[in-house]
């Protein structure tokens, strides 16, 4: 695997690390900030962004283990893992800008430092395989 994919796939982990970590603890602290949510919408958001935290986290914790396997000679489980994880990420940015597009209940095209944080990284990892 290339360096560039590893680096990139690492860099796709710290974020869904720092996504998990502002979602499933921080929400009350971050929610105008960074995820544009009034005060008053977190106590209805604040179990579904703890389970959405965590589905950041398990998608962290894929591209380490696969990261790991590559480089413990392990390469067709590593790059299987790392595969199948960066077509969820990149997979799952696109939900989100589509659903970011469908939302009413707010301006639309809120979500694209989102859609750009989590699709990206993970783009490059597919390129550079």
């Amino acid at each position: 695997m290339s360096v560039v994919a590893q680096v990139a796939a690492g860099v796709a982990a710290l974020v869904h690390l720092v996504v998990w970590v502002w979602e499933a603890f921080l929400i009350h602290r971050v929610h105008h900030s960074v995820f544009r949510q009034p005060a008053e919408d977190v106590p209805a958001i604040r179990l579904w962004a703890f389970g959405v935290g965590f589905y950041n986290l398990l998608l962290a914790c894929g591209l380490i283990a696969g990261l790991v396997a590559v480089n413990s000679g392990h390469e067709l489980v590593g790059r299987t893992l790392v595969i199948y994880v960066s077509w969820f990420m990149l997979l799952g940015s696109v939900v989100l800008a589509v659903a970011d597009q469908l939302a009413m209940s707010r301006p639309r095209n809120q979500a694209w430092g989102g859609v750009a944080a989590e699709g990206i990284p993970p783009l490059v990892v597919l390129l550079f395989l």
